[in-house]
């Protein structure tokens, strides 16, 4: 082993041994090799907003707080945009991916700060107790952990790779990070699905055209080490075999199909518990907090090669909600497609309708609203790793609201329409 001059000079008067400098130098280029493949990626996000049918009171959160106030929701229904120039949120990722080596590992870590840091992904041991689905840092904290997870493989077959820690909801068209989305603002598909879970996940690639995963979690709701509670015990106690399971299968199309090559069709599910208690009444004496998201969804390349189209379906289950008898169904399809028309120009549209209806034991249904809304975004990318988009929404309230029909009786309007602009720098 080669040491420089200064070791041997140290080494000559004794101050070190040639030994102790050889572990340390060892150590030092072990280190310096993890820290070779480790990469550090992100974005900074910015917006302003102009919500173009202004009104006084819940109009304000679009449509009583049922719609996302422009794309962003927050459980307390409070806008988590406002009109004027806003701070999205910065997020940091750090990352080591696994190589090709049969017992490869790696890790990521995602780090959130700004805005829409607040009420997202709490720890359940964050001031304010446990968490709920979607956003829950009840602190109030401009920071959050989005992802925090080992990844490991072992090789069985292809390879099975797992993911133990934090991560990202398997099921959804859509995800958080707003430049990853073919619209600034998010759909309301986005916000019925679940956004990230505590527990391990498995995924395997049978070939090029089927790959699976199956993972469990503690909960379906966010929140980081969240647990329910539904033996009745307080901090998780007794939830062991309470826990959410989900799984996918996603099939990409191989080359022969012509045009629709790597068009891909995606299906999962993810079910279990959503809630941090559980009350009484319902059957068995005990509310059934337990939710089903169920989710499929395509991307599909068409002859013209510079259009890409998307559909995504989502269907969730809320049986006995809310510790009563009252069973929560909502449906919500989405319609996607993007022309790009150049390198730096393109154009994306997307429809949606929502129909959401609750049951009361026993009864028809009482509550049956229907939702549909247009969103049309133009993006041109001028400069070098910078995003700019500009897009205009329209939501609309069908009818069939029932008793929260009276609520437009008082002057606020079914219609919301907003513009909006989006600029993303990506390192």
């Amino acid at each position: 082993m080669k040491f420089n001059k200064w070791t041997l000079g140290l080494a000559a008067v004794g101050a070190v041994s040639l030994a102790s400098a050889a572990r340390a130098d060892e150590k030092m280029n072990s280190l310096q090799t993890a820290l070779s493949d480790t990469t550090i990626s992100g974005y900074v996000s910015a917006s302003a907003n102009w919500a173009i049918t202004p009104g006084g009171g819940l109009n304000q959160r679009s449509l009583a707080g049922f719609i996302p106030y422009q794309g962003q929701f927050t459980q307390s229904g409070t806008p988590s945009k406002q009109d004027g120039f806003n701070l999205d949120v910065v997020k940091l990722t750090i990352a080591k991916p696994e190589d090709e080596s049969p017992w490869a590992s790696g890790y990521q870590v995602d780090l959130l700060f700004g805005p829409d840091a607040v009420n997202y992904n709490a720890s359940a041991n964050a001031v304010g107790g446990q968490s709920q689905q979607h956003f829950s840092n009840e602190n109030g904290a401009d920071f959050a952990i989005k992802q925090a997870y080992v990844t490991l493989r072992t090789p069985v077959g292809n390879g099975i790779d797992w993911k133990i820690g934090v991560f990202d909801t398997i099921i959804g068209y859509e995800v958080f990070d707003a430049g990853s989305n073919p619209n600034y603002t998010r759909s309301w598909g986005f916000f019925l699905e679940p956004t990230e879970h505590t527990g391990i996940l498995a995924s395997y690639k049978v070939n090029d055209e089927w790959s699976f995963s199956a993972g469990v979690a503690n909960t379906l709701m966010a929140g980081i080490n969240a647990r329910n509670n539904e033996s009745g015990f307080s901090n998780g106690e007794g939830s062991d075999w309470h826990k959410t399971l989900m799984g996918s299968v996603t099939f990409t199309a191989p080359s022969s199909w012509g045009w629709a090559a790597g068009s891909s069709i995606y299906s999962g599910f993810v079910y279990g518990f959503n809630g941090s208690t559980v009350g009484t009444g319902g059957a068995g004496g005990a509310s059934n907090n337990y939710t089903g998201n169920y989710y499929f969804g395509t991307t599909m390349n068409t002859p013209w090669k510079k259009l890409t189209t998307g559909l995504a379906f989502d269907y969730v289950q809320h049986p006995n909600l809310g510790g009563g008898p009252a069973r929560i169904d909502v449906w919500d399809l989405g319609l996607y497609a993007t022309f790009k028309a150049t390198d730096k120009l393109s154009f994306s549209g997307r429809a949606e309708y929502l129909e959401a209806w609750s049951t009361a034991a026993g009864a028809s249904s009482s509550f049956n609203p229907d939702w549909m809304e247009l969103t049309a975004t133009v993006e041109y990318d001028l400069w070098a790793n910078v995003m700019t988009r500009v897009e205009l929404r329209w939501d609309h309230v069908i009818d069939n609201l029932g008793t929260v029909e009276d609520t437009f009786d008082t002057g606020l309007k079914r219609t919301s329409l907003g513009l909006y602009a989006n600029v993303i720098y990506k390192f």
